[in-house]
């Protein structure tokens, strides 16, 4: 022990801290590390009476934060479970007890508290920070007690060959640490910087409240003193016992909730727990900083977690499989077709696989034609370059297992680093450039790719912000970018080593295939109603995928794609068709020109076309442009379909003068599972008007459900197959995402009742049995009447024109101004020709909205441009334009959304 100044007794908190009840609070005496009696504060909440809890929380603060950090958790915990909530001695309202205090004093120093206080499991863990090494020294000493472990923003072990935390690093300084963390409150009050709380005043001074004198920051000091950044550091050896006994945990259920944005404990020490603890569950949100009980919902996720671990625990005495389900299942895996298995098949080696167009781009002056042949991959020559890149990837030291995001535009290299990868097990990583920088940097640093395969301005991308993965280049590279970004390889080179590795050893130069239930990707979604999430399939769900593409819509030998949108673009090759991708900006779809897409279709003679409705847009009003040597092509294409968003019928209508033989279609799906449903244009046109868009019947295999609203817009927890009831529509088939990546408890929630996947979409079932989408479940639209949902009242506002004015309605939003629950309908508008500036409608346009739609309608507001996601360029951000109608309706001056 070190001398660290003069003992403050402990005392109880303020009563009058936001969220804090004092009767939570409770001074208690136990004998610490050294066998000397200590006073401790806590926060508690069973009181004399209460039925014998089935469990507890025991919840382990940081530093400088203290037990009020857990105050969400004490407010709402598990059915059944009490809380507690330590101040560790130094810290919080806690005994100053004169004498520094080391890691392995903590430990036991809580060992100490809980044998006092008589705790018996089984007990969970919740712990932050510095806190974390702490509980889970209490864990390893406890084991028999244990029933889980909730881990937030913390760290066991510095990473070999990373630099600890500046933060850190600069608080430790000798001639820092004493002034900043003793002296004065800066690193107490900087804590509360690092959250969503930083603007509230109240709460960030409950969070100082304990440390109001130099002398009750002592411990503060001491605890930054002891972290050990060397490796003779006296806490070094605790710390690593620590870390390397994690190992004991192993059969003990573990959550990991980790805020993405903290600049202390970033994502390197949540890969390294997840190496440490493989079997954890892990919830990361990339928008959440240090301070993760403040920024996630922490009680919230403890509640879930407790819940299903139990639940988990049920069900492992009895998994409820006979023999036969399980040979069923043997026999289906052993029945399979690998993804990349049509590229071997010798009876299409000569058949083009991919057909690259020049681009229009390259050309001199406005409407140029491209100039040049296209470029010819055929299925031999592509099955040839898979397998010696997927050689040269595993010369390299891609493993199977290891994550490779693949920035790369559809087309010879993306199908070659795609099916490569998937060859030798690796877990390809697709992240849409049309997230722009900033998504992009959000969805790959949540993936944590082993490896970056990407041209040119993507690895200059991830040189300027950082992305995670050993790089490797797609095309050419200047020699300047290559260095600096540290260019490991590029696709030829591998190629070519990959080529003399076959020749010498054959196939012992590839890693066993991958079974089916390897996981086989991780693709990020849209990102239209919130940050984009990543999804991920094991490869039987892509094989799945495939199977219900071909089946769905009769893909056989004699077809030919152009496909200007996923998932067709990827799955081209693995369908044994000829793909082409028109010439294009794939990250904004609606640069598709009619000139572009029949370019594209001429090459390849193409039958099938798949493109967004954003791209169909453009085409449509660029129809003009198609030369007429080209429009004999495009009256081959047999099939047109569209997908991501609804698809207007006079759209496919008009498309159908431009492509005269081809049956429009628009699948229905989601990045989690697609397809989901059909339906075609004359589908839509039998259906007729209805609250939503008719997206047809589900496929065959595919089950869709329906989790009824109540009064205030919530799912039910258990979907139904009754008819022509409002509610969030829920998935069952084969192709269904196996999980979403890092975020726990989304999955958890969406995959709730078991085996079904919970869309997001709001919508009912007809009398035929056909889905109905009616909007988003976040865009509800909760009134004193009921529940609005926003899609058929946005469907019947687009098909007004009124001839007097000029004014055509272009898009619309229908949104919910107010409180949930006396939510007003607003509905805003997109006219053509536009708005000059946002504000109030014409009350011809108003009064025109009014009598459309069959809700009471509080305003009608107009806006030049309706916002809508990158992808798709077609769904509306509902979230953003209502609080701009909320703003403006409430007298205030806000930009247009």
């Amino acid at each position: 022990m070190v001398s660290a100044g003069t003992p403050i007794p402990a005392s109880l908190p303020p009563t009058d801290l936001p969220g804090l009840d004092p009767a939570w609070s409770h001074l208690v005496e136990a004998v610490d590390a050294h066998g000397v009696l200590r006073t401790w504060h806590v926060l508690y909440t069973q009181a004399p009476g209460d039925p014998e809890p089935v469990g507890t929380l025991l919840c382990v603060h940081g530093n400088p934060t203290w037990s009020y950090l857990w105050r969400h958790v004490l407010a709402a915990p598990p059915p059944g479970w009490r809380v507690l909530a330590v101040d560790q001695l130094e810290m919080g309202y806690s005994e100053r007890t004169g004498v520094d205090r080391r890691l392995g004093d903590r430990v036991a120093d809580l060992g100490k508290l809980t044998d006092a206080l008589e705790l018996t499991g089984p007990v969970v863990t919740v712990a932050h920070d510095w806190g974390g090494p702490v509980a889970l020294g209490w864990a390893l000493a406890h084991r028999e007690q244990l029933a889980g472990v909730v881990l937030t923003n913390t760290a066991v072990h510095q990473p070999d060959g990373a630099a600890a935390p500046r933060l850190i690093e600069l608080a430790r300084t000798p001639a820092l640490l004493t002034t900043v963390c003793e002296r004065t409150p800066t690193f107490v009050r900087g804590a509360t910087v690092l959250s969503r709380v930083r603007g509230d005043r109240a709460v960030r001074d409950a969070y100082a409240a304990p440390y109001p004198s130099a002398a009750h920051r002592r411990g503060v000091a001491a605890f930054v003193r002891d972290i050990p950044l060397e490796a003779d550091h006296p806490t070094a050896p605790v710390l690593d016992g620590i870390a390397d006994g994690l190992d004991a945990l192993a059969d003990v259920p573990a959550l990991l909730l980790w805020g993405g944005a903290d600049p202390v404990f970033g994502d390197r020490y949540l890969h390294d727990l997840e190496a440490r603890l493989p079997h954890a569950q892990v919830h990361r949100d990339g928008r959440a900083n240090h301070l993760t009980p403040e920024d996630l919902e922490v009680a919230a996720h403890v509640r879930t977690f407790v819940a299903t671990t139990r639940r988990s625990a049920d069900a492992s005495s009895d998994d409820g499989r006979s023999g036969d389900a399980g040979d069923a299942d043997d026999a289906a895996r052993s029945a399979r077709v690998p993804v990349w298995a049509r590229l071997d098949d010798p009876t299409i080696a000569e058949r083009p696989a991919i057909v690259e167009l020049p681009s229009r781009a390259d050309a001199s002056g406005p409407g140029a034609e491209a100039t040049g042949a296209p470029r010819v991959l055929t299925f031999g020559a592509l099955a040839r370059r898979v397998r010696a890149v997927a050689a040269g990837l595993a010369d390299l030291g891609v493993a199977p297992g290891d994550r490779v995001a693949l920035v790369v535009p559809p087309g010879r290299d993306l199908a070659t680093a795609l099916y490569a990868c998937w060859r030798i097990g690796a877990v390809v990583v697709l992240v849409d450039a049309g997230l722009g920088p900033r998504g992009m940097t959000s969805a790959l640093r949540s993936a944590a790719p082993d490896h970056l395969i990407g041209i040119r301005r993507a690895l200059a991308g991830a040189l300027a912000l950082r992305w995670p993965g050993r790089r490797i280049a797609a095309g050419p590279v200047p020699r300047a970018l290559a260095t600096a970004a540290q260019v490991a390889a590029d696709l030829d080179g591998l190629a070519e080593r990959g080529e003399a590795l076959l020749a010498s050893a054959g196939d012992a130069a590839l890693p066993p295939a991958p079974q089916a239930d390897d996981d086989a990707a991780v693709a990020f979604t849209s990102g239209s109603t919130g940050p984009a999430k990543g999804v991920a399939y094991r490869h039987r769900q892509l094989e799945a995928q495939r199977d219900a593409l071909v089946a769905t819509y009769d893909v056989g030998e004699d077809d030919r794609l152009v496909a200007a949108f996923a998932p067709f673009a990827l799955y081209g090759p693995a369908m044994g068709v000829t793909s082409a991708v028109p010439d294009m900006d794939v990250t904004a779809p609606s640069t598709l020109t009619a000139a572009a897409l029949a370019d594209a279709v001429a090459a390849v003679d193409a039958t099938l076309v798949f493109a967004s409705p954003a791209a169909l847009v453009n085409v449509r009003a660029t129809a003009q442009d198609v030369p007429p040597r080209h429009r004999t092509a495009l009256a081959g294409v047999r099939l047109l379909l569209s997908a991501g968003a609804p698809v207007p019928s006079e759209l496919l209508r008009e498309l159908t003068e431009l492509m005269p033989v081809a049956e429009p279609h628009t699948p229905y799906g989601m990045t989690e599972a697609l397809p989901v449903a059909d339906i075609s244009l004359a589908g839509i046109e039998a259906a007729g008007e209805g609250d939503g868009v008719c997206v047809g019947a589900p496929l065959t295999g595919v089950e869709v459900a329906v989790a009824p609203l109540d009064a205030s817009g919530v799912a039910a927890a258990v979907p139904t197959d009754e008819l022509d009831v409002v509610g969030e529509l829920c998935v069952r088939a084969a192709h269904v995402k196996d999980r979403y990546d890092r975020l726990w408890a989304t999955e958890v929630a969406s995959a709730t009742p078991a085996g079904w996947h919970r869309t997001g979409d709001v919508g009912h079932l007809d009398a035929q049995g056909r889905v109905w989408v009616e909007g988003r479940l976040v865009h509800v639209i909760v009134t004193a009447d009921g529940v609005v949902t926003p899609v058929g009242i946005e469907r019947r506002v687009e098909r007004l024109s009124d001839a007097s004015t000029g004014t055509r309605v272009r898009l619309a939003a229908a949104v919910g101004v107010g409180p949930t629950g006396t939510q007003h309908v607003v509905v805003v508008v997109q006219s053509d020709p536009p708005a000059r500036r946002a504000g109030l409608a014409p009350r011809a346009l108003t009064d025109a909205v009014r009598s459309a739609v069959d809700v009471p309608v509080a305003a009608v507001l107009t806006v030049p441009r309706i916002p809508v996601d990158i992808r798709h360029n077609s769904k509306i951000d509902r979230t953003a334009v209502a609080a701009w109608a909320s703003a403006v309706l409430a007298g205030e001056r806000a930009a247009a959304p």
